[in-house]
């Protein structure tokens, strides 16, 4: 990451960058994801591609935490090569945090691009 795009984020933000990242690199996926729920715990996924299930990392990852009794989220991430985060990622996003909830969008080198909301 870039310094000056570094330093603008909160490390909170940035380790989910980081989870996100790691977890793409990892599994070989196109996608990697991580998102934070109300009391602070991370939830990290990769894109799920079976012949009878295909999910976004991002939808794993919201998935992951409400399976997990999370009740809200403070923040997503994904690290992609695609820009943009698609309008059913962050509907997941909606339906557990909220349309305010802050998606953050990095680059496969963790380089933070746009930052969208849920809603």
């Amino acid at each position: 990451m870039t310094d000056a795009l570094d330093a603008a984020l909160d490390p909170e933000d940035r380790k989910l960058i980081t989870l996100a990242r790691a977890t793409r690199a990892r599994n070989a996926v196109p996608e990697g994801a991580a998102v934070r729920d109300e009391t602070g715990r991370t939830y990290v996924a990769g894109t799920v591609a079976l012949d009878s299930l295909r999910l976004s990392a991002l939808r794993t990852a919201v998935a992951m935490a409400v399976a997990s009794g999370a009740t809200s989220l403070e923040a997503a991430a994904v690290v992609s090569e695609v820009g943009v985060v698609s309008d059913e990622d962050r509907a997941a996003v909606r339906d557990l945090g909220g349309p305010a909830t802050p998606v953050l969008l990095a680059g496969p080198d963790g380089t933070p691009g746009p930052v969208v909301t849920a809603g």
